[in-house]
């Protein structure tokens, strides 16, 4: 559900980007969909203080990244800084990940599966290095597809381009770790 729930404003921004040429110019599109993913956004935000009166770190940072960039893109009335946000977003992840690992001896992987994986710590100071290295590539995957191709390929791609690599690469994951799941229950 939580992953699902982290999706919510990528697919508004979606919809909105597809439905919106139906209602007003194509070439505005892209503006209209950023406002909704902001708005979306702090709906998370203030759904999640009012459910659990605690908002994750992760979530902070992704609304300010989608505000700055978001609000940049409006202001400006420029799209490359909403199509350079999910990269600035990405390349967070992995300094967090690297930062707390390396500086604060805090396994931030560990902490989020640990309650499901009883692994050696090699292995969850590899997987913590792995899911680093995966953000910090996606960031490159976005930049490549934003720069390249078609605004509405990258749009397209934000949705299920990057779904489906994350799918994939937790899938890998899953496989990989499988046996520590069951160790857990023994």
């Amino acid at each position: 559900m939580k992953f699902l729930f982290d999706l919510f404003p990528v697919v508004l921004f979606f919809g909105t980007y597809q439905i919106f040429p139906h209602f007003g110019p194509k070439e505005e599109a892209m503006f209209y969909a950023t406002a909704v993913a902001i708005i979306a956004t702090f709906a998370q935000i203030v759904w999640t203080y009012l459910k659990h009166r605690k908002i994750d770190n992760m979530l902070w940072m992704s609304f300010v990244i989608v505000l700055v960039f978001g609000g940049a893109t409006l202001l400006f009335h420029d799209k490359a800084f909403i199509m350079w946000k999910p990269s600035v977003l990405y390349w967070c992840f992995a300094t967090v990940l690297l930062v707390s690992a390396t500086w604060f001896d805090k396994n931030l992987i560990r902490t989020m599966l640990e309650t499901q994986l009883s692994a050696p710590d090699r292995v969850w100071d590899r997987l913590n290095m792995v899911w680093a290295a995966f953000f910090a590539v996606m960031g490159f995957v976005n930049l490549y597809v934003a720069m390249n191709f078609s605004e509405s390929a990258w749009v397209k791609f934000k949705l299920f381009g990057t779904l489906g690599l994350m799918l994939i690469f937790v899938f890998a994951q899953s496989l990989m770790l499988s046996k520590y799941a069951e160790d857990k229950g023994n």
